[in-house]
């Protein structure tokens, strides 16, 4: 059924880095969602696979003493969904990733998996480019950190280089302490689907949740890779919580986004959904943060 030319298993980050540096080619394989879909319809066919799924030191989510949250790279969507620090601290990432797929897909499926697949439907993407993300690599040379708006490197490309695998996605405290946010995805179907476009939005409001402190905005399936929507971020900040922002808001990211055509939607389709999935989510963000828009 799977045309495989060698399985190599690893017990350790560093047990795993030396395969993949003894294996150039070899590609790796964690919960597999992804990469079995490919060698059975025989894009890589014929491949060597390196398992990281046994390194259980690159599972679990943990809060560091100067209040970054780490999650590690094999900590699967249903478990990150369910985690109390998630959703103590950024519920939004547990509501995006348990959008992805369905049950089976969420119990295997990986965050590391999601974002080294380099692909803009990514669930989680939009929200960690929202969060300011971190990602942690290992490789032959140690250990590096990539924001995550440098590791996509064009559709479904990557910043890892040989020998490199993530370890971990790291959440800094000042990139979600007094944030809250809202991930809408669009899709033809409530389940099971891929997103057609998803927008994930995060708020800080001042103390008397009148004004807007701080905004980041991500987009998946706007552009070829997931981005940040900075210049409607820059217009936005400082701004007095209202419909006028609003409405500005979904007017200014028609200038960061650039979606294309496809046969699950047409560009156009996607700028409007750009549009109003920005205010919906804005809208959201901001009653959760304790603010209100009056109309």
């Amino acid at each position: 059924m799977y045309d495989i030319s060698a399985l190599y298993e690893a017990k350790t980050v560093q047990e795993a880095v030396s395969l993949l540096t003894a294996h150039p080619d070899a590609v790796i394989i964690a919960g597999g969602s992804d990469v079995l879909i490919k060698i059975r319809e025989g894009r890589l066919a014929g491949c060597e696979l390196v398992s990281i799924y046994g390194v259980d030191e690159m599972r679990g989510i943990t809060k560091e003493e100067d209040g970054t949250i780490r999650i590690g790279s094999l900590t699967s969507f249903s478990h990150i969904h369910a985690d109390p620090i998630i959703k103590k601290h950024i519920a939004v990432l547990g509501e995006a990733v348990n959008m992805v797929g369905g049950p089976q897909i969420r119990a295997i499926g990986t965050i590391g998996g999601n974002t080294c697949n380099g692909v803009t439907s990514a669930d989680s993407a939009s929200t960690l480019f929202a969060y300011d993300a971190i990602l942690e690599l290992t490789g032959p040379d140690g250990v590096r950190q990539v924001p995550i708006r440098e590791f996509y490197t064009g559709p479904g490309r990557v910043a890892l280089k040989k020998g490199e695998l993530e370890t971990a996605v790291l959440i800094p405290s000042k990139s979600y302490s007094g944030y809250k946010g809202c991930y809408i995805k669009y899709g033809m179907r409530n389940a099971m689907e891929i997103a057609t476009t998803g927008c994930s939005v995060n708020v800080k409001l001042s103390r008397d949740k009148k004004m807007l402190r701080d905004i980041r905005i991500g987009y998946g399936v706007a552009a070829p890779t997931p981005i940040r929507a900075v210049h409607a971020e820059e217009r936005l900040r400082g701004m007095e919580v209202s419909a006028v922002a609003r409405d500005l808001l979904g007017e200014a990211v028609l200038e960061d986004v650039t979606p294309r055509d496809s046969w699950r939607a047409s560009k156009d389709f996607r700028l409007h959904l750009c549009s109003t999935m920005a205010k919906r989510a804005f809208t959201e963000a901001v009653r959760r943060a304790g603010g209100e828009i009056d109309e």
